[in-house]
This record gives structure tokens, sequence and C-alpha cells, in this order.
């Protein structure tokens, strides 16, 4: 059985995080599983960004938590779960095809909400893991460019599960010269200014990589 951290712990897990990160930086809480306690925790020790894989759950945290910070959505998400996303979210870093990104488009077209999205990358090229394909990432992100209510700022990847974060820095080097190529396309309406890269093992490396934000959960909270 996982004994949950207590909330000083976790306070000062954050604070050694956040005061490890180079400026430009940002430390996104991975909010999987965690209770309101835990999440208030990370809040207090300065925590700004929490990130959730599922909307149900994000909708269960918002509620107990509220909006004093900002909601990624960094996990798959349905397109019938769009709807609802869209409401709860101020970004989502998991758009990976043209038909998910339709499905937002008409979600914020009728609330009049504009999305800042990120486009996820299969960087591994991996069929168990979700993300475009490197090679139809530009196309990608200039078809989504075209949607008026979705604003495209960057890319995100997973990277590999993997003990020994060195086995991230070839998937996180590809994705950083897609963030590069992409940006010098100076498409009209993309603002490549995110890549979401880097969990609790291989945050270093990702920044090292460009990494902008790093998605930690376990090195905050402990294990699940």
């Amino acid at each position: 059985m996982v004994v949950a951290m207590e909330p000083e712990r976790i306070q000062q897990s954050v604070r050694e995080v956040i005061g490890s990160l180079p400026a430009g930086i940002t430390l996104v809480a991975a909010g999987k599983t965690r209770t309101p306690e835990e999440l208030r925790a990370a809040i207090e020790g300065g925590v700004t960004v929490i990130g959730h894989n599922y909307v149900q759950e994000a909708e269960a945290s918002i509620t107990a938590v509220g909006r004093g910070v900002r909601w990624h959505m960094i996990g798959h998400l349905q397109r019938n779960k769009a709807a609802r996303a869209v409401e709860l979210f101020d970004m989502i870093e998991t758009v990976d095809s043209a038909r998910l990104g339709r499905a937002l488009e008409k979600a914020c077209a009728a609330t009049g909400k504009v999305m800042p999205v990120l486009v996820e990358v299969n960087s591994g090229e991996e069929s168990s893991k979700y993300g475009a394909d490197p090679d139809d990432v530009p196309a990608l992100v200039e078809e989504l460019a075209g949607l008026e209510h979705l604003r495209v700022e960057g890319l995100m990847t997973m990277g590999p599960f993997s003990p020994d974060p060195e086995k991230s820095r070839p998937p996180f080097q590809l994705t950083q010269k897609l963030f590069e190529r992409i940006r010098d396309l100076d498409l009209p309406g993309v603002h490549m200014r995110h890549l979401s890269m880097g969990m609790s093992d291989s945050y270093r490396v990702a920044i090292e990589e460009g990494a902008t934000l790093v998605r930690i959960g376990t090195r905050l909270f402990g294990p699940r």
C-alpha cells in the first residue's frame, strides 16, 4: 500500500523542483489520481499549472480546488469529450489529429472561447502511444492553424517509459527539431512558444533538449 506524502513534504518537493528549473521553464504538476489535499499542497508550494489525463477526474479536481491555477489536458482526449474539455481546461496539450481539432473548434465556437493547443508528437513512433507521426506534424499544424478558435502554441511528446532518462533524449531531440522547423515556417496564427516534454525521471534531459513545460507527478507527490 502506497502511503500519501504529507502536505509539507509535497510543498518542499515542489519548491525544490521549481528552484532547480532554469528561467523560462514552467512546472506542470501531473495530477492524475492525486487528491484535492495533495493538489492544494502543491499549489501552496508554488505550482501554477496542473495537468490532468482524464476529463472526468479533472472536473472533480477543479470543483474541489478551484480556478486559482491553470489547468492543462495532458492525456489522450476523445472527440466525444471535446466540449467538456473546452469548458474545463486552459490548454489542451494532446491534439493529435485534424478530427480532434475540428471537434475542439466546434466546441470553442459554441462558447466563443479561443483554446491554446499543443500538437502531440509520437516521437518514438510507438504503436502503443498516442500522437501524430512526426512526418505528419507540419501538415497537421498547418490545418489546425486554419481553425478560428484554436491557437497552436507548440508541441508535446511523451517519450519512452524507461528508468534510463537518456533513452528519452533522441525522441526529445526529434521533437525539438520539429518545433524549430515549424516555427521557421512562420505560419499565420501559429505561435510556437511551448515545448512540453519530460516527466519525473526525464525532465532534466527534456530541459537540456529545449523543453519549456515539464510534466512532473511522482517527483512531487510520491508514487501512486
